[in-house]
């Protein structure tokens, strides 16, 4: 399955007889599924139905939806004329007139006349279909956005955990010549006292001070995180954003304890690397479903 990032845009505009209109959909990053609606007062029953498709489509992000409507002429359809209602309002302007010494009634007035003119009512079953087949291939377009701006953010995480997995191999390479310099370090201290030490004292104190500085078990557990992050998580795609955050966390522990076992700039300067890394990805992360 690919990864969806939370971030992207698409746009559909259709021309028909009744009008033009067009689809927004945008979407940013968000904890949970939230969905915001903006439609024509005349179409808002179509929301529920709209939020069950985007309940379907995606899990994560804030999302809104903008329905813009431009009427044409044909719209409105042909006008016609409530007789029955023209018939009452001229008797009772005649009688009027009559009381104001035959002043003129205007025509325009009676027309203006709430439900004098009247016009045809459209088809709201055809518009509604029709809005939601676009809206089907909006979200399609949508889906499709949010799927290549996801590769991408995969590519950049991928590139990350490489970088993390070099510095874990500088740091093993560099544990040997670690061992021999913290050894001939305690030797020198020790000869410089002057004084008979026991040896099988001196290897005891070896033993300690090596485990104390000993992080095969942070680069075992940083090289499983990385495995776990590309092939278990990054390779089954789908919504993975959560996993991979806490994902970040583990990283992130490993890291800081590699960090306070450096004895030598190159093992500080690789820690330091990594936890760069982590944050980088920790960043991207925050934009996956």
């Amino acid at each position: 399955m690919a990864i969806h990032s939370m971030t992207a845009f698409a746009r559909r505009e259709q021309k028909t007889e009744w009008g033009t209109f067009a689809w927004e959909i945008r979407s940013v990053n968000q904890r949970y599924l939230e969905t915001y609606f903006r439609l024509p007062e005349q179409f808002r029953g179509l929301e529920p139905v709209l939020r069950e498709k985007i309940r379907k489509a995606m899990q994560r992000g804030k999302v809104e939806i903008n329905l813009r409507i431009t009427d044409t002429d044909k719209s409105t359809g042909n006008l016609t004329i409530n007789q029955n209602l023209v018939d009452q309002l001229c008797n009772h302007a005649l009688k009027i007139q009559a009381q104001l010494n035959n002043a003129v009634v205007n025509p325009v007035d009676i027309m203006r006349w709430p439900g004098v003119m009247q016009a045809e009512e459209q088809d709201l079953d055809e518009q509604q279909a029709q809005l939601l087949s676009e809206f089907d291939l909006t979200i399609k377009d949508f889906l499709a956005a949010r799927a290549s701006e996801g590769a991408n953010l995969k590519a950049l995480i991928e590139q990350r955990l490489e970088g993390i997995a070099s510095q874990v191999a500088i740091v093993r390479e560099q544990m040997p010549q670690v061992l021999v310099w913290q050894r001939e370090r305690l030797t020198t201290r020790l000869a410089e006292l002057k004084e008979q030490v026991d040896e099988s004292r001196v290897e005891q104190e070896l033993i300690m001070l090596a485990q104390r500085v000993d992080v095969a078990e942070e680069l075992d557990r940083l090289d499983s995180h990385i495995k776990e992050s590309r092939d278990k998580i990054l390779k089954k795609g789908g919504a993975c954003g959560r996993r991979l955050d806490f994902m970040m966390q583990e990283f992130n522990r490993e890291a800081n304890t590699l960090a306070s076992k450096s004895i030598n700039t190159e093992v500080t300067n690789a820690a330091v690397e990594v936890k760069v890394l982590i944050e980088q990805m920790r960043e991207q992360i925050q934009n996956i479903e």
